[in-house]
C-alpha cells in the first residue's frame, strides 16, 4: 500500500494544503494499492509562484545548457524505464510487455526526438526583409495529462517546456499518480533548478481549473476528453492565454480491395484493440470496400477471437482490463447501444471474458453492417470495440471517413500508391497511417475539428512553447 501525500514544488517534496484523499486502485482486480492526497487552489498558487520565480533565470539559459540537461534526463529515463512500466501496469492496467516496450519507451523516444529538434532549431534568424526573428520561451505552462497514456503525454508536454526554457506546473491524472511521481524524481535527479518543474496532484475541479484560470500561467496544454477540453478553454479564456488541446477521436480505417487484405485486416483489429482500445487515435471505424467486405468480416472475426485478454502483470501480447468501473460501464452501455440500433454483433459482446470476472476486463467486440449515423460510429467508445462499415466507391469512403466531429487520425490500406496519396490528401485528420506504417517520434501529433488544436512532438511541439519576437536591425 503506497501513500502519496506530498507534491513536488520548488525543487522539494512538500506537504500539500489539500486534505481530501482518494484510493489508488489496480484495475486488474479492483484492489486498493494506495492513497493519494488531492491538492487545492492554494497548492496551485504555490507551484505557479515557484515556476514564475524560476522562469526569470531558466528562460535565460543557453540552448547548449538545456541540451546538456536533456541528455542527463535521457540517461536517467533509460535507467528507470522498468520502474515507469511497472507503475503503469499497476495503476492503469497496461500489460507488462506493452507497458515497457511502448508506454514507458515513449518517454525515451519523445525525448530523443525533442533533443534532435532543439539542436536544429535556430533561436535567431534573419528574415528575407532584413528583420531579425527570435524565439523565446512562453513563460509558465500549466499541463493537464490523462490516465490512458500517462508517461507519453507527460513527456510530450514537460520535455518541450524544459527544452525551450519555459517552466511548468503538471497536474497528471489523479488515477495514475505512481508513474507521474517517478517522472518527477527523474527530473529532480537530472538537476533542473528548483521551480522549473512542479507536480501537483488533484482532480479537474480542484486543481485543473485552478491551473487553467491562473493569471500567472501563460499557456495551458491539455490532453483528455473533448468535454473537459472545452471546460479548460473556458477557464483559460479570461486570461487570453495560449491553449493547446489534444482531445478525442473516432478514426477511420479505409480498406480498399487492392490491399493485402489478410495482413491489413489483422493489423487494423490489433491496432483498434491495442491499449484495450483506450487510445484517442485508435482506428475504431473500419470502412471496407464492398467487393471484399464479406471476406473482411471473416478475417476481422478471426482476428478478434484470437485476441488474448489476460492479467496485465504477465508478459505477452495480450490486452488487459479497462482502467476503472466507470469506463467499463460506459463500454458496456455502448455495446448495448450497438445491439439496440441494429448493428450485427460479429463477435464479443456484453460481459467479461471467462475467468477474468474480478477486474474491469471486457470482451473484444466487432460490429458489422454499421451505419455511420449509429451511436457506435459517432461517439468515442474507448474500449476494444471495432465497427465495420461497407462502402462502394472511393468518393463514398472519403465522405464517410470525414463525416465525424473528430479529426485526429486516419488509416489507409491500398496497393495503389497514387490512391494512397490521393485519399490521404482529402482526409480531414492530422495524422495519416498508410499500409500499417504510422508516423514516428518527432512528427507533429494533433488533429482537426473537435480533436483539438496545436501539435505535440518534434519541432512543432517546441514552437508551441515559444513566443516569436521580431526586431528591426540596428541602423547607426
Amino acid at each position: 500500500m503506497q501513500t502519496l501525500d506530498t507534491f513536488y514544488i520548488g525543487g522539494a517534496w512538500v506537504t500539500p494544503d489539500g486534505q481530501a484523499t482518494m484510493p489508488i486502485r489496480n484495475p486488474a482486480d479492483n484492489s486498493r494499492i494506495g492513497t493519494l492526497t488531492l491538492g487545492s487552489p492554494a497548492d496551485v498558487d504555490r507551484a505557479v509562484s515557484a515556476a514564475k520565480n524560476a522562469f526569470e533565470s531558466f528562460s535565460r539559459t543557453t540552448k547548449d545548457e538545456r541540451l546538456a540537461l536533456l541528455h542527463k534526463l535521457l540517461e536517467i529515463t533509460r535507467r528507470r524505464q522498468g520502474e515507469l512500466a511497472r507503475a503503469m501496469t499497476t495503476e492503469m492496467g497496461a500489460p507488462a510487455t506493452m507497458s515497457h516496450d511502448v508506454q514507458a519507451a515513449s518517454a525515451i523516444g519523445h525525448l530523443e526526438a525533442f533533443i534532435a529538434a532543439l539542436d536544429g532549431l535556430p533561436e535567431e534568424e534573419t528574415l528575407p526583409n532584413g528583420d531579425i526573428l527570435t524565439r523565446e520561451p512562453i513563460g509558465v505552462v500549466g499541463m493537464i495529462t490523462p490516465w490512458n497514456w500517462p508517461i507519453n503525454q507527460i513527456a510530450l508536454k514537460v520535455i518541450p517546456a524544459l527544452a525551450t526554457g519555459a517552466t511548468c506546473v503538471l497536474k497528471p491524472s489523479e488515477h495514475t499518480p505512481l508513474s507521474a511521481n517517478i517522472y518527477a524524481e527523474i527530473v529532480h535527479e537530472a538537476g533542473y533548478p528548483a521551480g522549473v518543474f512542479n507536480l501537483v496532484h488533484g482532480d479537474g475541479p480542484g486543481v485543473g481549473a485552478a491551473i487553467a484560470g491562473h493569471p500567472d500561467v501563460a499557456m495551458v496544454s491539455f490532453t483528455g476528453s473533448t468535454r473537459a477540453g472545452t471546460e479548460v478553454s473556458r477557464a483559460a479564456a479570461p486570461g487570453v492565454k495560449r491553449v493547446t488541446l489534444e482531445l478525442g477521436g473516432k478514426s477511420p480505417n479505409l480498406v480498399f480491395a487492392d490491399c493485402d487484405l489478410e495482413t491489413r485486416i489483422a493489423e487494423g483489429v490489433a491496432e483498434c484493440f491495442d491499449n484495450t482500445g483506450q487510445s484517442c487515435n485508435a482506428p475504431t471505424r473500419m470502412l471496407v470496400e464492398r467487393s471484399c467486405y464479406d471476406r473482411a468480416l471473416q478475417l476481422a472475426r478471426r482476428a478478434a477471437e484470437a485476441q488474448k485478454v489476460d492479467d496485465p502483470a504477465k508478459a505477452g501480447d495480450h490486452i488487459g482490463p479497462l482502467f476503472d468501473e466507470i469506463q467499463y460501464d460506459r463500454v458496456q452501455a455502448m455495446i448495448q447501444a450497438g445491439i439496440d440500433e441494429g448493428a450485427t454483433l460479429l463477435t464479443g459482446g456484453l460481459g467479461k471474458p471467462e475467468g477474468l470476472e474480478d477486474g474491469w476486463f471486457v470482451r473484444p467486440t466487432v460490429f458489422a453492417d454499421v451505419d455511420n449515423a449509429m451511436t457506435i460510429a459517432r461517439e468515442e467508445i474507448f474500449g476494444p470495440v471495432l465497427v465495420m462499415i461497407p462502402f462502394e466507391t472511393e468518393e463514398e469512403a472519403i465522405a464517410i471517413a470525414n463525416d465525424t466531429d473528430f479529426g485526429l487520425a486516419a488509416f489507409v490500406q491500398t496497393g495503389d500508391a497514387a490512391r494512397a496519396r490521393r485519399v490521404a490528401d482529402r482526409l480531414r485528420a492530422g495524422v495519416i497511417a498508410i499500409n500499417g506504417r504510422g508516423t514516428d517520434y518527432g512528427s507533429p501529433f494533433g488533429g482537426y475539428k473537435k480533436s483539438g488544436n496545436g501539435r505535440e512532438g518534434g519541432v512543432f511541439g517546441l514552437e508551441d512553447y515559444q513566443e516569436i519576437k521580431v526586431r528591426a536591425p540596428f541602423v547607426a
